[in-house]
């Protein structure tokens, strides 16, 4: 670049190409506050020097808006992108590779709104024009239907998603070869609506090929391996495998922290991703740690309006929440619901799920009516938004429960709970994890509203699932044999209570430890139940990890 400069001037077009090119290298160094005055640079000396419309010109817009997607400022991003897919439309027409991209950038930045709604369309059309255009098979067609499958896993439709993700895997299998890093890319999209379909026997396999494979191919250090290693870890934490993930979020962070230095934003994500593994363990203090680390990086690198930084904050008012910090989560949380109602909007997913968070706060400090508040919002909300039988909308309403079995309004609760449960049944299949809690939740009901038989019934076939789908060890399996024991001291089955919570006590402090908040909870139920008082729990669990 330099010396391009001093041979052919700053406003040469090669010299503008390689000013551009460092941008571009910026950007995958995730340097993005560099790149953007480069870009801007560029952008402002095409326009000068070829005009608005030039095709150089629409391509350096398109690079900035780029830019300002991977800066969370995605309203000036939408500008942009609106800019050169109109122009290149006109220009180029409707069918040209290059209008086609800008429609599916446009797409990708309506999937960072939270406007799943806008992308569908635009990616169906893109879609379809490379089917006609290009052929089925042809590579940019076959990324079009992986980034149509990505808004469909958005949209709760993982069934629909799954089928074109077979698709694309099965394709690119067969054109390119199964360790091609594209096929590589379609078999990790796949596990990941397996996770999202609760399948996680079926991801695991699946990940484990992408990272063994990577590591053959890529080498370790690749950053396309220590995205298969995370994605292994989120699986991990899944199923309860929490040393294993634990291990695997340290291998990463530091090799992040080697290869891209303490301050990347995908070192500061494999940092938030290790600190929610400490928070399944239930070593907050260390989760805190890493949280405020993470945090307060973000807002120096990022601002304190990005949406990493914000969602850093809100992990840490999760964290403050389970520490029972809850005048401290509460600002935080607070925070990240009103930054985001200004930046996203009141309808945005990340706004209704700060919504959603700050409604478990106010549940936690007994301001049920507060939190029913909010609860009802976030339901209609999603309702509206996402249809009724959207995870996210059934997850609102499944909080609602929770609020409503606190206010003592177990009627309402039970309505709700069994609407939940059989859509879940319905659109994710009996045993899908979500389904089991929702089972669990109704046994809670049922067991408040002293139907102690049928909640006997449920708890049941909810830990027998567990044990048979996760094992006898998962943090989900001894909660199902902790709430069955409360339940069998209600029917004064007192010796099959005691067996059982014998054993989730042994297992508890085996795999968590003597102080973790879950082996104290049961050493109390111990105590409970020797005095005849035991009662089953329905918890609310909001922490948000990235991966």
């Amino acid at each position: 670049m330099d010396k391009r400069k001093e041979l052919l001037g700053p406003d040469h077009p090669d010299t503008l190409q390689a000013i551009s090119n460092l941008a571009a290298t910026y950007q995958h160094l995730g340097r993005y506050a560099k790149a953007e005055p480069l870009q801007i640079q560029v952008m402002n000396k095409r326009k000068e020097l070829l005009g608005s419309d030039h095709l150089h010109t629409l391509e350096a817009i398109s690079g900035l808006a780029v830019t300002y997607r991977y800066l969370g400022r995605y309203t000036e991003a939408e500008i942009l992108e609106i800019q050169v897919m109109d122009k290149r439309k006109e220009l180029l027409g409707l069918d040209h590779p290059h209008t086609l991209q800008a429609i599916s950038n446009m797409a990708a930045t309506y999937q960072y709104l939270g406007r799943y709604a806008k992308a569908e369309p635009l990616q169906i059309q893109v879609m379809d024009k490379r089917k006609d255009l290009l052929g089925p098979d042809h590579p940019d067609t076959l990324q079009a239907i992986s980034n149509l499958a990505v808004t469909y896993r958005y949209l709760g439709r993982y069934t629909e998603a799954e089928i074109l993700e077979i698709q694309v895997m099965d394709k690119r299998k067969e054109l390119l070869f199964p360790d091609h890093p594209h096929t590589l890319h379609a078999i990790s999209n796949l596990a990941a609506t397996y996770q999202h379909l609760g399948r996680y026997a079926e991801a695991e396999p699946l990940q484990i090929q992408v990272m063994d494979k990577r590591k053959d191919l890529l080498g370790p250090d690749h950053p396309d391996t220590l995205q298969a290693i995370s994605n292994m870890a989120v699986t991990y934490q899944y199923l309860g495998k929490h040393a294993e993930a634990e291990a695997l979020d340290i291998q990463m962070m530091e090799k992040r922290k080697e290869l891209l230095g303490p301050d990347h934003p995908d070192t500061l994500h494999a940092i938030s991703n290790l600190a929610a593994t400490y928070w399944h363990l239930g070593r907050y203090a260390e989760a805190e740690a890493l949280e405020i680390q993470v945090m307060d990086k973000r807002k120096d690198l990022l601002g304190p309006d990005h949406p990493d930084t914000l969602h850093a904050i809100s992990n840490l008012a999760v964290t403050y929440q389970y520490l029972g910090r809850y005048a401290e989560a509460e600002p935080l949380e607070i925070q990240v619901m009103d930054k985001r109602k200004e930046l996203l909007g009141s309808d945005h997913p990340h706004t209704l799920q700060a919504i959603s968070n700050l409604a478990v706060i106010y549940w936690y400090l007994g301001r049920y009516a507060e939190a029913e508040t909010l609860d009802i919002q976030v339901v209609d909300k999603r309702k509206e938004l996402l249809g009724s039988d959207h995870p996210d909308t059934l997850e609102a309403m499944a909080n609602l429960v929770v609020t409503y079995q606190n206010l003592g309004r177990y009627p309402e609760a039970e309505m709700l709970d069994i609407q939940v449960m059989d859509k879940r049944k319905e659109l994710l299949g009996p045993d899908h994890p979500d389904t089991l809690l929702a089972m669990a939740s109704l046994a809670v009901t049922y067991w408040n509203l002293g139907r102690y038989t049928e909640a006997e019934a449920l708890e049941i076939q909810v830990m027998d699932k567990r044990k048979e789908l996760l094992d006898s060890e998962h943090p989900d399996t001894l909660e199902a044999m902790a709430n069955l024991a409360a339940t069998y001291v209600s029917l004064n089955k007192l010796p099959e209570a005691q067996n059982l919570l014998v054993s989730v006590i042994e297992k508890r402090m085996q795999i968590l430890g003597l102080n973790h908040k879950y082996t104290q909870s049961s050493i109390k139920d111990m105590y409970d139940l020797r005095m005849l008082k035991l009662k089953p729990t329905a918890t609310k669990m909001m922490y948000s990890q990235q991966n």
